[in-house]
Protein backbone atom coordinates (compact mmCIF):
# COMPACT_ATOMS: atom_id res chain seq x y z
CA UNK A 1 0.00 0.00 0.00
CA UNK A 2 1.23 3.54 -1.21
CA UNK A 3 1.76 6.44 1.85
CA UNK A 4 -0.45 7.92 3.42
CA UNK A 5 -1.85 11.26 2.19
CA UNK A 6 -4.41 13.75 3.01
CA UNK A 7 -5.82 17.30 1.57
CA UNK A 8 -5.93 20.14 4.74
CA UNK A 9 -8.65 22.85 3.02
CA UNK A 10 -7.10 26.11 3.91
CA UNK A 11 -9.98 26.80 5.76
CA UNK A 12 -9.80 24.46 8.22
CA UNK A 13 -5.68 25.24 8.95
CA UNK A 14 -6.38 28.32 9.31
CA UNK A 15 -9.25 27.78 12.17
CA UNK A 16 -6.90 24.97 13.33
CA UNK A 17 -3.98 27.42 13.93
CA UNK A 18 -6.27 29.77 15.63
CA UNK A 19 -7.37 27.09 17.49
CA UNK A 20 -3.99 25.84 18.51
CA UNK A 21 -4.72 22.76 17.17
CA UNK A 22 -2.06 22.52 14.46
CA UNK A 23 1.30 24.24 14.20
CA UNK A 24 2.74 25.13 10.89
CA UNK A 25 6.31 26.49 10.41
CA UNK A 26 7.38 26.48 6.64
CA UNK A 27 6.14 22.93 5.16
CA UNK A 28 5.88 21.33 7.88
CA UNK A 29 1.93 20.82 9.82
CA UNK A 30 2.12 19.12 13.22
CA UNK A 31 -0.80 17.95 15.29
CA UNK A 32 0.14 19.64 18.53
CA UNK A 33 -1.81 17.14 21.02
CA UNK A 34 -0.11 14.18 18.95
CA UNK A 35 3.36 15.47 17.83
CA UNK A 36 2.55 13.74 14.20
CA UNK A 37 4.10 15.99 12.09
CA UNK A 38 3.05 15.93 8.24
CA UNK A 39 5.39 17.63 5.09
CA UNK A 40 2.86 19.80 2.97
CA UNK A 41 2.65 21.24 -0.82
CA UNK A 42 -0.24 23.48 -1.90
CA UNK A 43 -2.86 21.66 -3.80
CA UNK A 44 -6.10 21.99 -5.14
CA UNK A 45 -8.90 19.75 -4.70
CA UNK A 46 -11.30 19.57 -8.12
CA UNK A 47 -14.76 19.95 -6.81
CA UNK A 48 -16.52 20.26 -11.06
CA UNK A 49 -15.85 21.87 -13.66
CA UNK A 50 -18.20 24.71 -14.76
CA UNK A 51 -17.45 26.00 -18.16
CA UNK A 52 -19.67 23.23 -19.57
CA UNK A 53 -16.89 21.76 -21.55
CA UNK A 54 -16.38 18.61 -19.98
CA UNK A 55 -13.58 17.08 -17.70
CA UNK A 56 -11.33 16.46 -20.02
CA UNK A 57 -8.10 16.88 -18.11
CA UNK A 58 -10.08 14.09 -15.79
CA UNK A 59 -9.47 16.02 -12.70
CA UNK A 60 -12.78 16.10 -10.99
CA UNK A 61 -12.75 14.89 -7.90
CA UNK A 62 -8.84 14.79 -7.51
CA UNK A 63 -6.28 16.51 -5.35
CA UNK A 64 -3.48 17.70 -7.66
CA UNK A 65 -0.32 20.14 -6.80
CA UNK A 66 -0.30 23.57 -7.42
CA UNK A 67 3.60 22.70 -9.29
CA UNK A 68 1.64 19.97 -11.54
CA UNK A 69 -1.34 22.65 -12.27
CA UNK A 70 2.16 25.15 -13.13
CA UNK A 71 3.02 22.55 -15.55
CA UNK A 72 -0.12 22.13 -17.17
CA UNK A 73 -0.41 26.08 -17.78
CA UNK A 74 -3.49 26.13 -15.18
CA UNK A 75 -4.06 29.33 -13.89
CA UNK A 76 -5.25 29.34 -10.22
CA UNK A 77 -7.73 32.22 -9.15
CA UNK A 78 -9.08 32.00 -5.70
CA UNK A 79 -11.35 29.05 -5.84
CA UNK A 80 -11.14 28.07 -9.39
CA UNK A 81 -8.83 26.89 -11.95
CA UNK A 82 -8.71 27.92 -15.57
CA UNK A 83 -6.97 25.43 -17.86
CA UNK A 84 -7.31 25.76 -21.87
CA UNK A 85 -11.60 25.55 -22.23
CA UNK A 86 -12.31 24.40 -18.87
CA UNK A 87 -12.90 26.13 -15.81
CA UNK A 88 -13.07 24.43 -12.86
CA UNK A 89 -14.43 25.33 -9.21
CA UNK A 90 -12.01 23.87 -6.63
CA UNK A 91 -10.51 24.45 -2.50
CA UNK A 92 -7.24 25.32 -2.27
CA UNK A 93 -5.29 23.91 0.80
CA UNK A 94 -2.43 21.20 1.25
CA UNK A 95 -1.70 18.29 0.38
CA UNK A 96 -0.06 16.37 3.07
CA UNK A 97 1.86 13.28 3.68
CA UNK A 98 3.42 11.65 7.21
CA UNK A 99 7.02 12.30 8.23
CA UNK A 100 8.42 9.05 8.68
CA UNK A 101 6.31 5.73 9.58
CA UNK A 102 3.95 5.77 12.11
CA UNK A 103 5.91 3.11 14.26
CA UNK A 104 8.40 5.99 14.38
CA UNK A 105 6.48 7.91 15.55
CA UNK A 106 4.79 6.29 18.05
CA UNK A 107 7.86 5.64 19.88
CA UNK A 108 9.29 9.10 19.20
CA UNK A 109 10.74 12.23 21.61
CA UNK A 110 7.43 14.62 19.67
CA UNK A 111 5.02 11.94 20.34
CA UNK A 112 5.80 11.77 24.23
CA UNK A 113 6.39 15.67 24.73
CA UNK A 114 3.07 16.27 22.81
CA UNK A 115 1.18 13.41 25.16
CA UNK A 116 3.00 15.28 28.49
CA UNK A 117 2.47 19.01 27.81
CA UNK A 118 -1.12 18.65 26.58
CA UNK A 119 -3.99 18.44 28.60
CA UNK A 120 -5.89 15.24 28.36
CA UNK A 121 -8.81 17.09 27.05
CA UNK A 122 -6.89 17.79 24.16
CA UNK A 123 -5.34 14.23 23.99
CA UNK A 124 -6.58 12.34 20.91
CA UNK A 125 -6.93 9.06 22.47
CA UNK A 126 -4.91 7.24 25.30
CA UNK A 127 -4.29 4.24 22.53
CA UNK A 128 -2.14 4.45 20.43
CA UNK A 129 -3.48 4.67 16.78
CA UNK A 130 -3.23 0.98 14.92
CA UNK A 131 -2.77 3.17 11.71
CA UNK A 132 -2.21 6.65 9.92
CA UNK A 133 -5.98 6.50 9.21
CA UNK A 134 -7.09 6.02 12.36
CA UNK A 135 -4.65 8.91 13.90
CA UNK A 136 -6.12 11.33 11.40
CA UNK A 137 -9.46 9.83 12.02
CA UNK A 138 -9.15 10.43 15.52
CA UNK A 139 -8.23 14.05 14.78
CA UNK A 140 -10.37 15.05 12.57
CA UNK A 141 -13.40 13.88 14.32
CA UNK A 142 -12.07 15.88 17.38
CA UNK A 143 -11.02 19.02 15.38
CA UNK A 144 -14.85 19.29 13.45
Amino acid sequence: MGQTRIFFPQAALDQWVGDGIVEISGDILTITAEGRSYRMIEAARFLSEVAGAGDENDLVGKVVSRVFLSELGAEVLEDSVILGENAYDVVCGFLAAPIGTLDEHLVGAARAEARKTHPDSHRLSDRAPESEEALLARFLLKGL
